[in-house]
Formats: structure tokens, sequence, C-alpha cells
């Protein structure tokens, strides 16, 4: 009986927590003009491992996104999501700052909860 109450209270929070999880999917940027190819394919490269929950390797490729083409949203949203994942929260926040400094109006970014939790618009700049 024991057994079964640990269940149900092990499904019961798998079930109640995934609403809080559904906002943290990783973002594609679109090769719009100037875009940089290489930025792109590692972002690309990124999303794959991200959602098979290699935290540590998709970010390697956002990093190595953001880092050539600093100027993507997404690069830093995804890479700020990868931070959170494993625990590096304050650089996590930096990220998110930045990915809401370069948006450029996308609304997956600037409407997301995780972001709007880590990096609240008080800080200038943002």
């Amino acid at each position: 009986m024991k057994k079964l109450l640990y269940v149900l209270v092990a499904v019961l929070f798998v079930f109640l927590s995934a609403p809080a999880f559904a906002d943290d999917a990783a973002l594609k940027f679109s090769m719009r003009e100037g875009s940089n190819a290489s930025a792109h394919k590692h972002n690309e490269e990124g999303i794959s491992h991200y959602n098979q929950g290699h935290y540590d390797v998709a970010l390697k490729h956002f990093a190595m996104a953001s880092s050539i083409d600093s100027g993507v949203g997404e690069s830093h949203y995804n890479e700020a999501l990868c931070l959170d994942k494993l625990g590096r929260h304050g650089d996590a926040t930096n990220h998110f700052y930045a990915a809401r400094k370069h948006a450029n109006g996308n609304q997956a970014i600037l409407s997301s909860e995780i972001l709007n939790s880590h990096a609240p618009m008080k800080r200038e700049g943002s």
C-alpha cells in the first residue's frame, strides 16, 4: 500500500510539473539576409541535442552560435535555457537579457515566462 502511494505521488508530481516546463522549447532562427550560416547550423545542432536532453552538448553549440553571430536573440535564449537546466542561473540570466535585447520582436522570446522570471524588465538596457 505504501509503494502504491509513492507511485501515485510521483505520477501526480510529473503531471503537475509538466506545464512549468512547457515554455522551455529551444528556438530556431530563420536565415534572413545577413544571417550567418555557421551560426544557424550550430543553433540547429544545439536544438537537436537539447531535445534529447544533452544540455551540456547543446550548450556548446548554442554558445558557438551566439559567439559567431551575437545579434541573434534565439541563440542567446537557447544558451540561457541550457545554462538554466545545468543550474548556472547567473549565466542564464545574462543570456536571457541578451536574448531580449536581440529578440527583434520575437514574441516567443519576449513573452517567455522563464526569461521574464530570470531577467525582469527592471535592469537597465533590458
